[in-house]
């Protein structure tokens, strides 16, 4: 029996009828799911213990959240492998909108430093935007270590090679990086001791157990300010805000030492990009509230303005720029 060509003919178009509809539905359907978002709790994976930088800034910003959207944002900590850990496990969640990263420019430094990653930044992830970015402290125990600014310490180091050693937040970490460079620039020596986080690290630090940190100011803020460690200088041309007394590098003598840590937040890549736009506008109005301001700039930090593809950018000079950096110094895990 052969085929009725105008049925064949109607049930084509019915098809392509069909599918057209399925397409439109989508972009409604993805709405409809932004709109509804959060439906339930919101995880946002740090991937350092609590108590350092990246924590320091994640906890006041999504209070502030949970509290302006009703909403719970929860800060879930996985640390370990300079901050590579909870980047792997965050890049395995479901991208349902449900599971954000919140990582550092310590993410930016990894692929230099950990070959056999099980993640990549611009494969496994949507960049959502840049939270803050404060510059680097040099902080010592001051028992340990008998200077009072970085003339000092630079004196100090170059009468006694090898006797100092400095803690960081783990290998390939900004804050070893930093030592690192430290090191090259100054033509100095100093024994890197790596930690699972700048909190411990700092801990260590204050107890006197490493002499000093080349930290990022958010973590090490309070510390200074209640007078358990000195700041020495901030690690770039102009005076953090809040620490008007702290030097900077240059004044110190060591112009070319400007570092920055960053923080940034991402989505696992698949996340419906309404509900990565809800959280944007969400994170855009929470930075811009008196709440976050003042705890940013108690942190020494101010507001940054760079979402999206641009922050995405952001990452990739800094990528090239650290891998150079690495390269140069020839930094290894310890």
């Amino acid at each position: 029996m052969r085929s009725n060509p105008i049925s064949i003919r109607r049930r084509g178009a019915l098809a392509l009828a069909t599918a057209a509809a399925s397409l439109l539905a989508l972009p409604l359907a993805a709405q409809a799911q932004a709109q509804a978002w959060p439906s339930k709790p919101v995880n946002i994976v740090v991937p350092f213990p609590a108590g350092g930088g990246t924590d320091a800034f994640a906890r006041p910003l999504f209070a502030a959240m949970s509290k302006s959207t009703g909403k719970q944002f929860l800060i879930d900590n996985k640390g370990g492998a300079g901050g590579t850990v909870g980047a792997g496990v965050a890049a395995k969640a479901a991208p349902d909108g449900y599971t954000f990263f919140m990582g550092a420019v310590h993410h930016a430094i990894a692929p230099s430093m950990y070959p056999r990653l099980d993640y990549e930044l611009e494969r496994d992830f949507v960049p959502v935007g840049l939270l803050s970015s404060v510059p680097q402290v040099i902080v010592v125990n001051a028992q340990r270590v008998p200077v009072s600014d970085l003339k000092g310490l630079l004196e100090y180091l170059r009468k006694n090679p090898g006797k100092l050693n400095y803690g960081s937040a783990g290998n390939g970490t900004s804050h070893h990086l930093a030592g690192e460079l430290f090191k090259l620039q100054t033509k100095t020596f100093i024994t890197h001791i790596p930690y699972r986080g700048a909190g411990p690290a700092l801990q260590d630090l204050i107890a006197g157990q490493v002499d000093l940190m080349f930290d990022g100011l958010g973590s090490s803020a309070a510390h200074i300010k209640a007078g358990r460690i000195k700041a020495l200088a901030v690690a770039g041309t102009q005076r953090a805000p809040g620490f008007a007394d702290v030097p900077t590098s240059t004044e110190g003598g060591v112009a070319t030492y400007q570092v920055a840590t960053w923080y940034g937040l991402w989505a696992p890549k698949g996340t419906p990009q309404p509900i990565i736009d809800a959280m944007s506008a969400e994170l855009k109005k929470t930075l811009n509230s008196d709440e976050v301001k003042a705890a940013w700039a108690n942190l020494g930090a101010l507001p940054p303005n760079l979402w999206g593809a641009d922050f995405g950018r952001f990452v990739a000079a800094e990528t090239r720029r650290w891998h150079e950096v690495v390269k140069s110094s020839g930094a290894k895990l310890d």
